[in-house]
Protein backbone atom coordinates (compact mmCIF):
# COMPACT_ATOMS: atom_id res chain seq x y z
CA UNK A 1 0.00 0.00 0.00
CA UNK A 2 1.30 3.07 -0.99
CA UNK A 3 -0.57 5.38 1.18
CA UNK A 4 1.67 5.85 4.56
CA UNK A 5 5.35 5.89 2.72
CA UNK A 6 4.43 9.19 1.29
CA UNK A 7 3.95 10.93 4.48
CA UNK A 8 6.26 11.64 7.09
CA UNK A 9 5.48 10.15 10.88
CA UNK A 10 4.64 13.83 12.05
CA UNK A 11 2.28 14.34 8.84
CA UNK A 12 0.69 10.65 8.87
CA UNK A 13 0.02 11.60 13.04
CA UNK A 14 -1.58 14.73 12.18
CA UNK A 15 -3.86 12.84 9.75
CA UNK A 16 -4.57 9.90 12.23
CA UNK A 17 -5.15 12.58 14.78
CA UNK A 18 -7.40 15.01 13.23
CA UNK A 19 -10.93 12.59 12.81
CA UNK A 20 -10.33 12.01 16.79
CA UNK A 21 -9.87 15.97 17.31
CA UNK A 22 -12.69 16.76 15.04
CA UNK A 23 -15.09 14.84 17.41
CA UNK A 24 -13.95 16.09 20.45
CA UNK A 25 -14.39 19.86 19.31
CA UNK A 26 -17.75 18.81 17.75
CA UNK A 27 -18.69 17.07 21.03
CA UNK A 28 -17.48 20.58 22.91
CA UNK A 29 -19.00 23.09 20.83
CA UNK A 30 -21.70 23.64 22.85
CA UNK A 31 -21.25 22.60 26.79
CA UNK A 32 -23.71 19.45 27.34
CA UNK A 33 -24.66 16.97 30.11
CA UNK A 34 -22.81 13.55 30.43
CA UNK A 35 -25.60 11.34 28.87
CA UNK A 36 -25.27 13.74 25.51
CA UNK A 37 -21.71 13.90 25.44
CA UNK A 38 -21.35 9.81 25.42
CA UNK A 39 -24.15 9.94 22.19
CA UNK A 40 -21.99 12.30 20.81
CA UNK A 41 -18.87 10.24 20.89
CA UNK A 42 -20.87 6.99 20.24
CA UNK A 43 -21.97 8.39 17.33
CA UNK A 44 -18.11 10.21 16.34
CA UNK A 45 -16.51 7.07 16.56
CA UNK A 46 -18.88 5.08 14.72
CA UNK A 47 -18.26 7.58 12.11
CA UNK A 48 -15.22 7.12 12.39
CA UNK A 49 -15.19 3.32 12.34
CA UNK A 50 -17.37 3.51 9.20
CA UNK A 51 -14.45 5.25 7.73
CA UNK A 52 -12.94 1.73 7.19
CA UNK A 53 -15.59 1.24 4.40
CA UNK A 54 -14.86 4.25 2.39
CA UNK A 55 -13.83 3.93 -1.40
CA UNK A 56 -10.45 5.86 -0.47
CA UNK A 57 -7.48 4.42 0.33
CA UNK A 58 -6.64 6.66 2.47
CA UNK A 59 -9.45 6.96 4.28
CA UNK A 60 -9.95 3.61 5.13
CA UNK A 61 -6.23 3.11 6.14
CA UNK A 62 -6.64 6.02 8.51
CA UNK A 63 -10.14 5.08 9.96
CA UNK A 64 -8.34 1.45 10.71
CA UNK A 65 -5.56 3.25 12.10
CA UNK A 66 -7.83 4.66 14.40
CA UNK A 67 -10.06 2.25 15.33
CA UNK A 68 -7.08 0.25 16.35
CA UNK A 69 -5.59 2.55 18.52
CA UNK A 70 -9.28 3.56 20.55
CA UNK A 71 -11.03 0.60 20.18
CA UNK A 72 -14.19 -0.65 17.87
CA UNK A 73 -17.49 0.72 18.59
CA UNK A 74 -19.10 -2.14 16.95
CA UNK A 75 -17.49 -4.70 18.79
CA UNK A 76 -19.24 -2.80 22.43
CA UNK A 77 -15.71 -0.88 23.07
CA UNK A 78 -16.85 2.35 24.96
CA UNK A 79 -15.02 5.24 23.57
CA UNK A 80 -12.82 7.24 25.84
CA UNK A 81 -14.59 10.73 26.07
CA UNK A 82 -11.86 13.58 26.20
CA UNK A 83 -12.15 17.16 27.01
CA UNK A 84 -10.32 20.04 26.01
CA UNK A 85 -8.76 21.55 29.32
CA UNK A 86 -9.44 25.13 27.34
CA UNK A 87 -12.40 24.98 25.26
CA UNK A 88 -11.82 28.17 23.27
CA UNK A 89 -8.08 26.96 22.71
CA UNK A 90 -9.15 23.41 21.78
CA UNK A 91 -11.47 24.68 19.20
CA UNK A 92 -8.81 26.84 17.49
CA UNK A 93 -6.23 24.32 17.46
CA UNK A 94 -8.66 21.70 15.81
CA UNK A 95 -9.11 24.35 13.43
CA UNK A 96 -5.85 25.44 12.68
CA UNK A 97 -4.80 21.49 12.58
CA UNK A 98 -7.32 20.96 9.87
CA UNK A 99 -5.88 23.44 8.10
CA UNK A 100 -2.65 21.98 8.13
CA UNK A 101 -4.20 18.35 6.81
CA UNK A 102 -5.75 20.09 4.27
CA UNK A 103 -2.45 22.08 2.74
CA UNK A 104 -0.59 18.92 3.29
CA UNK A 105 -3.36 16.60 1.38
CA UNK A 106 -2.86 19.58 -1.48
CA UNK A 107 0.70 19.00 -2.08
CA UNK A 108 0.81 14.58 -1.07
CA UNK A 109 -2.28 13.00 -1.53
CA UNK A 110 -4.30 12.26 -5.04
CA UNK A 111 -6.78 14.60 -5.74
CA UNK A 112 -9.56 11.93 -4.69
CA UNK A 113 -8.41 10.64 -1.48
CA UNK A 114 -7.89 14.21 -0.45
CA UNK A 115 -11.61 15.02 -1.26
CA UNK A 116 -12.53 12.07 0.45
CA UNK A 117 -10.82 12.50 3.54
CA UNK A 118 -11.93 16.14 3.49
CA UNK A 119 -15.64 15.20 3.34
CA UNK A 120 -15.05 12.32 5.76
CA UNK A 121 -14.19 14.72 8.38
CA UNK A 122 -17.16 17.01 7.65
CA UNK A 123 -19.53 13.79 8.25
CA UNK A 124 -18.04 12.79 11.10
CA UNK A 125 -18.69 16.76 12.78
CA UNK A 126 -22.33 16.75 11.36
CA UNK A 127 -22.77 13.02 12.92
CA UNK A 128 -21.53 14.27 16.49
CA UNK A 129 -23.27 17.69 16.55
CA UNK A 130 -26.74 16.03 15.62
CA UNK A 131 -26.11 13.34 17.71
CA UNK A 132 -28.36 14.84 20.92
CA UNK A 133 -30.15 17.71 21.73
CA UNK A 134 -29.11 20.42 23.80
CA UNK A 135 -31.16 22.80 26.03
CA UNK A 136 -33.94 19.77 26.47
CA UNK A 137 -36.15 19.57 29.24
CA UNK A 138 -37.33 15.57 29.75
CA UNK A 139 -37.19 15.17 26.34
CA UNK A 140 -39.10 18.78 25.01
CA UNK A 141 -37.68 21.93 23.54
CA UNK A 142 -33.71 22.55 22.80
CA UNK A 143 -31.88 22.43 19.55
CA UNK A 144 -30.16 19.15 17.31
CA UNK A 145 -27.73 21.67 16.35
CA UNK A 146 -26.93 24.44 18.51
CA UNK A 147 -25.67 28.01 16.87
CA UNK A 148 -22.12 26.80 18.98
CA UNK A 149 -21.63 23.67 17.17
CA UNK A 150 -23.12 24.87 13.41
CA UNK A 151 -20.30 27.37 14.01
CA UNK A 152 -17.66 24.99 15.14
CA UNK A 153 -19.10 22.63 12.03
CA UNK A 154 -19.45 25.80 9.46
CA UNK A 155 -15.42 26.67 10.18
CA UNK A 156 -14.33 23.10 9.55
CA UNK A 157 -15.64 22.92 6.15
CA UNK A 158 -14.33 26.77 5.29
CA UNK A 159 -11.00 25.62 6.24
CA UNK A 160 -11.53 22.22 4.54
CA UNK A 161 -12.82 23.72 1.30
CA UNK A 162 -16.11 21.90 1.96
Amino acid sequence: METVPKYTDEEWGLLVGLPQSVLIAASQAEQDGSRRTREEWTAGMTAIADGRDSASDLVRTIAADVVERQGDIEEGEDPPIIEFPDRAAGLADVIARARAAHELLAAKAEPADAESYRYWLITLADQVVSAAKSGDVLGFGGELVTPAERAFRDELAAVLEV
